[in-house]
């Protein structure tokens, strides 16, 4: 039984920093199973929707980034883009990174030093005319990038349980393996204020880049959110 409440839930534990995520882009499209498989621990289920394994790409702004010691004055600001798919363990869900692209140097080595997430730099910008928003990512040392143009639609509000935007929106929860071993992480924000998106244009090689394939269809799902402010709680060993 996979409890999909209980994540929403503000932890007990102490904060250890805070971010912004804002103008957040949420595409998603449909994988085979035996594709994702092999990419995933084996000790994660896949979490499927409606029997269907989907992958995101998501591209996004981070704003106020510190740790909870850090002046909030000295905060980061800067782009980043996550692939990801999601699972369960234990009964909890989440989230699962194949890669995550970001536009800060520090950042990208504090996430591999500290936190063993597979990180990348890669140089990004983000520009918004209108209700049309460009983002365009590129990682050093690669073919791996991602150019999309997007326009803004119809607000949806808050996603409810049970829906297909609760499912892809509303994870609270990321996984990983280190050391042969599963650990988990937890963030708390309000529910995000959901809105459709239309895709007007995209070249994304990330998820070729990560083992799943060239994409040759616009995205099946698409979903954009301005923003939630974000406590960041401890990583530890998965029970």
């Amino acid at each position: 039984m996979i409890d999909r409440d209980a994540p929403t839930h503000r932890p007990s534990g102490p904060v250890r920093g805070y971010q912004q995520w804002r103008s957040l882009l949420f595409m998603h499209w449909p994988i085979p199973i035996d594709v994702i498989r092999p990419l995933v621990p084996a000790r994660l289920e896949l979490d499927l929707l409606d029997g269907t394994a989907f992958v995101g790409v998501v591209p996004f702004v981070m704003q106020g980034v510190r740790p909870r010691w850090w002046p909030r004055r000295l905060a980061f600001d800067f782009l980043e883009t996550n692939v990801r798919t999601y699972v369960t363990h234990n009964g909890r869900p989440g989230v699962y990174f194949f890669s995550l692209d970001a536009a800060s140097s520090l950042a990208v080595w504090a996430a591999r030093r500290f936190w063993g997430l597979p990180y990348y730099r890669a140089e990004m910008h983000i520009e918004q005319t209108g209700d049309e928003i460009s983002y365009r990512s590129r990682r050093y040392g690669s073919e791996a990038r991602l150019e999309v143009r997007y326009r803004l639609g119809e607000m949806l509000g808050p996603s409810k349980l049970g829906t297909t935007e609760h499912f892809v929106l509303e994870r609270y929860l990321l996984f990983l393996e280190h050391r042969q071993e599963i650990y988990v992480g937890q963030v708390h924000h309000r529910p995000y204020p959901a809105q459709r998106a239309e895709v007007l244009e995209v070249d994304d090689q990330l998820m070729q880049a990560a083992g799943l394939g060239q994409i040759q269809e616009p995205p099946e799902l698409v979903h954009f959110a301005a923003g939630v402010d974000v406590e960041v709680f401890n990583i530890s060993r998965a029970e």
